[in-house]
């Protein structure tokens, strides 16, 4: 079977769809903050064009033109600056501390947020790690421990921020690598095990994240304060009804609902195109999971199987956690919608994630 010339069409038309959607609904839930905030209604729309999707759009189309496979060479370097990076989010002067959190490196006028580059360089690193070392995957010195101690160091720098969704979001895509290159199962339980008894932990002693779990079983408790965000986001959603109240027309938006650009911008999608439009966002998420999985499933290599599964579980795992945060099915958590939420750092490391894919997607047995 000859291999493909061109990248998948129809997961390339997905991307842009999701691009172009995540500008329009950043343009309509951003323009009263934008206006309060910068004194122009258009600030965020403007910002995410020029910062996030044109320069993304440009290194996606140079990332699907390089051979997935030089990426190997370098993704021990690459993963140890983003580890580097993380570290310098702590130094004063350098990181950018914003409401209790130091997840920004400040670079003049720019900002850059480490954390969303150690998504796609991890993904890299343990597939070349992973590729072809089955004796490595399945013994407990050579295998297991040293992906146990790549996350223990990940988790320590990402939980010093505090990001505990991102950390979430990193750690399932981790497991999901490393169980698709042919890990022992016991390994994953025990992971599993281990994950859920850390995770409550860090729940028991942040108050603030016992707060989140608690508003997440009983909704209706402080509705002012630790459950301001989650029960003006319900409100939002239930107000859309099927059709929604059209585009641009949000009562939330308004200074009502936090973060109407970011992390709850699927309650503005729900509020202003109903349960017709949010369903057409999930659909567009599904098509790219199938495009994903499938060009993981034709790769040439066990390398670029596993990075097409590292990229494709990334921006799945990403949206459900944000879906499902937002819409009251898990604790509130502070992850953005991939491709649609406001953020440049995280659109553009995004989009080259994909120009990866795409690329893996040109050297696959036809589809």
């Amino acid at each position: 079977m000859k291999s493909k010339t061109k990248p998948d069409q129809i997961l390339t038309i997905t991307i842009f769809a999701l691009i172009v959607f995540g500008l329009v609904m950043i343009s309509s839930a951003g323009v009263a903050v934008s206006q309060h905030r910068f004194n122009d209604g258009y600030y965020f729309f403007k910002h995410q064009l020029f910062y996030g999707v044109l320069p993304g759009l440009i290194l996606m189309f140079i990332a699907q033109k390089i051979d997935y496979r030089i990426w190997k060479k370098f993704a021990l370097l690459f993963f140890a600056a983003s580890l580097f990076f993380l570290v310098l989010v702590f130094i004063p002067g350098l990181g950018l501390k914003f409401q209790g959190a130091s997840r920004w490196i400040q670079l003049g006028p720019f900002s850059f947020q480490p954390s969303e580059m150690l998504k796609l360089t991890m993904i890299l690193y343990l597939a070349a790690w992973l590729e072809g070392k089955k004796e490595l995957k399945t013994d407990l010195f050579e295998g297991f421990i040293p992906f146990l101690a790549i996350i223990g160091v990940i988790s320590f720098l990402i939980m010093k921020q505090p990001d505990m969704g991102t950390l979430g979001v990193i750690i399932l895509v981790a497991m999901c690598v490393y169980f698709l290159s042919g890990a022992r199962t016991s390994h994953i339980a025990v992971m599993i095990a281990g994950g859920a008894a850390a995770f409550l932990a860090l729940v028991k002693f942040e108050s603030y994240r016992m707060g989140r779990l608690l508003v997440f079983l009983h909704p209706e408790l402080d509705p002012r304060g630790i459950g301001y965000q989650i029960n003006q986001a319900l409100l939002a959603i239930g107000s859309g009804g099927i059709f929604g109240l059209g585009l641009g027309h949000s009562r939330q938006k308004f200074n009502y609902l936090p973060e109407p650009v970011g992390d709850s911008i699927f309650a503005i999608i729900s509020e202003e195109i109903g349960l017709i439009g949010a369903a057409l966002l999930v659909f567009l998420f599904l098509v790219f999971a199938m495009r994903g999985f499938k060009i993981a499933k034709n790769a040439p290599n066990m390398f670029g199987r596993l990075v097409a599964v590292g990229i494709t579980s990334w921006i799945i795992f990403q949206a459900l956690i944000n879906i499902c945060a937002i819409t009251g099915l898990i604790p509130l958590t502070g992850v953005t919608l991939p491709f649609v939420s406001y953020g440049g750092t995280s659109l553009i490391f995004s989009m080259i994630g994909v120009g990866i894919l795409l690329n893996i997607s040109k050297k696959c047995e036809r589809m």
